[in-house]
């Protein structure tokens, strides 16, 4: 799975490949990084150097001290990105809302029902994929038009699967 961090302004995209071997924007990196004795200090070589860091959750974020420098670190994964660009995308407040699907996946349930009335946050539907159960919910006020899945139905990412309006 991918992996985006965000520190300050910069973006870097990287992959883990297993236990010592991670794909940093499309090179490959050799890495060990292990915690001193159990505690937020934590040993680490990349591609043979040592480093040594604090590193303290935060919130929804990390604090990385690393070298006299504090660096405040969020990481997200695909799903994470996908899901949040879904719900936070711009929402049309006139006219007809499409609900796509921001990953493939399995539908498990649908708490509403055509011609139903919605408010803003109310769960649409349930989403499973790659094992997690995924709340899609409205991002607007409106009515319930053309449900077009039904539970049990695999969807492929982008597909419309219902209708505010």
């Amino acid at each position: 799975m991918k992996y985006i961090a965000t520190i300050e302004d910069q973006t870097f995209e990287f992959e883990i490949n297993g236990e010592d071997d991670i794909i940093a924007d499309g090179d490959h990196v050799a890495i060990d990084f292990r915690s001193i004795a159990g505690q937020s200090v934590y040993s680490m070589l990349v591609n043979g150097r040592s480093y040594e860091a604090l590193v303290q959750v935060e919130d929804d974020n990390l604090q990385v001290l690393l070298r006299g420098r504090l660096y405040i670190v969020t990481v997200e994964d695909e799903r994470q990105i996908r899901l949040r660009g879904a719900s936070s995308s711009q929402t049309i407040q006139q006219g007809d809302f499409h609900l796509t699907s921001p990953m493939p996946g399995l539908i498990v349930s649908i708490p509403v029902k055509e011609d139903q009335e919605v408010s803003e946050g109310d769960r649409l539907i349930v989403l499973e994929s790659m094992k997690m159960q995924n709340e899609l919910k409205s991002p607007r006020a409106g009515i319930v038009r053309n449900i077009r899945v039904s539970i049990g139905e695999n969807v492929d990412q982008d597909q419309v699967m219902l209708t505010i309006s």
